[in-house]
């Protein structure tokens, strides 16, 4: 099951056009999103780091630890988010076993990249 259908109805969407931010590098945190439709940029500093599509889960770190933003998401075309904040996460972690374990993927999926990157660069 890919995240964004878990929110296909949703009404409270975030909507962005293209070149539109989502969230830049120091911002203080205010929830995750989840992209239901269009695409978006993740970038530190000026490198791209990933290219997220429908379903990507957006601003995870920021949500579990209250830590500002490390990244700039930016929208490449038009899109359309779900916000998910801290008492919707924990409910869903709790309803949803998927989705737990999708973000536990999701984090583990970008420590590994990040490790990539950084032995590429050592």
């Amino acid at each position: 099951m890919n995240p964004a259908d878990l929110f296909a109805h949703e009404t409270n969407t975030k909507n962005l056009a293209p070149g539109e931010y989502l969230f830049k590098t120091g911002d203080a945190p205010d929830g995750m999103f989840v992209l239901i439709e269009g695409s978006m940029i993740v970038m530190v500093g000026d490198k791209v780091l990933e290219n997220s599509t429908r379903g990507a889960i957006l601003g995870e770190l920021a949500l579990i630890d209250q830590s500002p933003r490390v990244a700039t998401v930016v929208a490449r075309e038009a899109s359309k988010l779900a916000k998910i904040d801290q008492r919707r996460f924990n409910h869903l972690v709790q309803q949803n076993p998927f989705f737990a374990t999708h973000v536990m993927k999701v984090l583990a999926d970008r420590i590994r990249h990040m490790n990539e990157l950084h032995l590429k660069g050592a």
